[in-house]
């Protein structure tokens, strides 16, 4: 993402290893421990990190990802021209988890009648998401880090770009397939 070579290139002791920032952002408090790593700079300077999971601070990865872009956008950085700061519909997200069914109603229309455009964007814009609701078991827990689990987690993540593009029926509180829609690995190429 260009965001983060921008914020590399002006903190460089922010890029740190892929691995690092998995382990420190699935570091859930009573599930897995804290995090500590250290990074340098190109100048040898050393920073320590001490750090958990994302979720303490932001429980949603998908609007932080969102904001950050829109950051950009506004600051007119040339990577995200012409996007327009408030073009919800041409971003798209992916946000893979563990999921949890979803088996109620989370709004209504006197609700939604108050929703802003990002009310919208989060609760029931056509934004594109991928979005797997269906995890049960193991697949659902964020407590079982073993190395058979993430590979089945990785396996689960490419079937899910193989199915197709859905949209929440909101009568049902469903997810289905949008006819001749593609993919959800089409919608990214996209």
């Amino acid at each position: 993402m260009s965001y983060c070579r921008a914020l590399v290139q002006k903190s460089p002791y922010l890029n740190a290893r892929l691995s690092d920032i998995c382990i420190s952002t699935s570091a859930a408090p009573t599930y897995l421990p804290a995090y500590n790593f250290k990074n340098q700079d190109s100048e040898g300077n050393v920073k320590e990190f001490n750090l958990i999971d994302g979720g303490v601070a932001a429980n949603n990865p998908a609007l932080v990802a969102i904001s950050q872009v829109t950051k950009q956008i506004f600051h007119e950085n040339p990577d995200f021209f012409p996007i327009k700061p408030m073009d919800y519909g041409r971003f798209l997200v992916i946000s893979i988890g563990t999921g949890s069914a979803k088996v109620e109603k989370k709004y209504n229309a006197k609700m939604a009648a108050k929703w802003s455009v990002l009310g919208w964007l989060l609760h029931g814009s056509s934004t594109p998401l991928v979005d797997e609701d269906t995890l049960t078991g193991t697949d659902a827990s964020v407590d079982v880090s073993t190395k058979e689990n993430l590979e089945k987690l990785v396996k689960i993540g490419e079937s899910v770009l193989k199915k197709p593009i859905s949209k929440v029926n909101l009568e049902i509180n469903l997810s289905k397939p949008i006819e001749n829609g593609g993919t959800n690995e089409d919608a990214l190429k996209k």
